[in-house]
């Protein structure tokens, strides 16, 4: 039951964080970079598949292992490598396969990816070690 309410915890958290970004503070910048290429709605199915998947990715090499070595500094350079690689891998195919993919929108995503798996990871290891 531990690790339920631990994914919980840290998919709020990652939610939150994100849709922060998205819907408030990056809103813009998305909608001038991908101008003709953003959907109308997104596809929320899509969207929370990827939550889905990212939380436990971080879960399964970052937070669980920084909680096992008691490591908040672990914890913070795990979740921003993963982060960084998990965001770099969209982008940066998306910059080598996409006609007019703007390489503008692939560095700040990546800064973010970077950001959020830091401290998405971070909120999820203090949560475990509330939970604990």
């Amino acid at each position: 039951m531990f690790y339920v309410k631990l994914y919980l915890c840290t998919l709020v958290a990652f939610f939150a964080i994100d849709m922060l970004w998205l819907g408030v503070v990056a809103r813009g910048f998305y909608q001038r970079q991908l101008e003709g290429l953003l959907r109308e709605s997104p596809l929320w199915s899509a969207a929370f598949l990827f939550y889905l998947l990212f939380i436990l990715g971080l879960l399964v090499f970052v937070i669980v292992p920084g909680l096992q070595a008691n490591s908040a500094r672990k914890v913070l350079l795990l979740g921003a490598f993963f982060g960084f690689i998990t965001y770099a891998t969209y982008d940066l195919t998306n910059l080598a396969t996409l006609k007019n993919w703007p390489l503008t929108m692939t560095l700040v995503d990546l800064v973010w990816g970077t950001l959020l798996g830091m401290s998405v990871s971070y909120i999820g290891f203090l949560a475990g070690r509330y939970l604990a």
